[in-house]
């Protein structure tokens, strides 16, 4: 199946500009119709200027290169060189293409690329070969949350040469038991039971000598004061206690509960989850990346504030779709010139638990890349939802 997939404007919240979402999961031809700069350059342009505002994209995408008058010829558009250079000047003006440096070539500015994926792109479905790939891959990690979490974080840094990005799903139910178990001298396995029947374990590191007695006191103070509560719920109310040395614990036990919580709680502990990040490495293999060893730079500094990171995934919980950032539509990316891809997945009960995505180059396959981000969201949404029904989280 393939088709034009409409975009709308949508805002992401008081800390981000207005950016467009794309939903490949809508059917062709359904969604709300286009506004905005894009549509209104996209309707000043002629057929004519269409078509080579697409080549110059097209071949852009295709090698990374300036595109000149003279390649838009010889990729079948039948004018002279000198109609299509006139042309080039007109979407110069329009602000959709310049000329990087002294070249004679151009390129599409990050506008130009929105309105490109906006109004030309046309998405489909993954292909047969794509689609079992991700599936192999994903059920192959097994049903344990961060094994599939992180295989997904995997697939989606090779799909474009760049970062793989992947928000944890808030642990939102409330909590039915805490203990700590001791499962050698110098580990013990830290379990929260949920209402709704999942598990949680962490490894936590056990100091030398610690008494058997600490581990039950650690437990009995938690199950005391988390029972009944969510962990975000109960997380500050006990580290303020711990802290005011109100509780009634000794000092190893205080340090198991802080540790216990800080292992359950992720990253983000207000929120209970964390930011799963892999492929860093891989934004260095992009050809600009020598040439601007600066905007990497930004980028990195970005990608370890997971924080940021995890409010730019939050846009992609509010709503059904993949929502699309080129540069400076997205404040993280305005001095690194990214292009981040993020989709929300969902649990059993078809809620949005949270997100993931991709951050690389703006010289992106999107019609290949948005598909596939889309489909690997739904993967990771059935294998987490029928782990859950096995009452596993581990």
């Amino acid at each position: 199946m393939s088709g034009h997939y409409p975009v709308e404007p949508c805002r992401t919240g008081p800390y981000l500009p207005p950016v467009m979402t794309t939903t490949p999961r809508s059917p062709p031809g359904t969604g709300s119709a286009l506004s905005g700069a894009p549509l209104s350059a996209f309707a000043a342009m002629d057929k004519r200027s269409r078509e080579i505002f697409r080549e110059i994209v097209q071949s852009y995408l295709d090698t990374g290169e300036p595109v000149g008058s003279r390649t838009i010829s010889r990729r079948g558009v039948a004018l002279s060189p000198a109609s299509i250079r006139n042309i080039m000047s007109d979407l110069s003006e329009m602000g959709l293409i310049n000329s990087p440096h002294t070249s004679a070539g151009r390129i599409p500015t990050h506008a130009g690329l929105r309105m490109f994926v906006d109004s030309l792109l046309q998405l489909g479905e993954p292909g047969e070969a794509d689609k079992h790939a991700i599936e192999s891959r994903l059920a192959g990690s097994g049903r344990r949350m961060e094994n599939v979490l992180s295989e997904a974080s995997d697939i989606l840094s090779g799909l474009v040469g760049g970062a793989g990005l992947v928000s944890t799903p808030a642990s939102d139910a409330p909590i039915r038991h805490v203990e700590f178990v001791r499962i050698s001298s110098e580990q013990a396995l830290a379990v929260i039971v949920a209402e709704s029947g999942e598990v949680e374990n962490r490894v936590l590191a056990l100091p030398p000598g610690l008494p058997a007695s600490a581990l039950i006191e650690a437990g009995n103070y938690l199950n005391a004061r988390m029972k009944g509560r969510t962990l975000a719920e109960a997380r500050a109310t006990v580290l303020e206690e711990v802290g005011s040395r109100k509780a009634l614990l000794d000092q190893t036990a205080s340090r198991l509960v802080e540790d216990g919580l800080a292992q359950w709680s992720g990253e983000d502990p207000g929120r209970g989850r964390s930011l799963i990040v892999r492929g860093r490495a891989k934004l260095l293999d992009d050809p600009n990346a020598a040439e601007d060893l600066d905007r990497v730079r930004d980028l990195f500094a970005e990608l370890e504030r997971s924080e940021n990171l995890l409010n730019v995934l939050d846009t992609a919980r509010e709503a059904e779709g993949v929502r699309l950032f080129i540069g400076s539509e997205n404040p993280l990316f305005s001095l690194s010139g990214s292009a981040m891809i993020v989709a929300p997945y969902m649990n059993a009960e078809r809620k949005i638990v949270g997100a993931l995505g991709v951050i690389g180059p703006t010289r992106l396959n999107y019609a290949r890349v948005i598909p596939m981000v889309d489909y690997t969201a739904q993967v990771v949404g059935r294998i987490l939802g029928e782990a859950r029904g096995t009452g596993k989280r581990e």
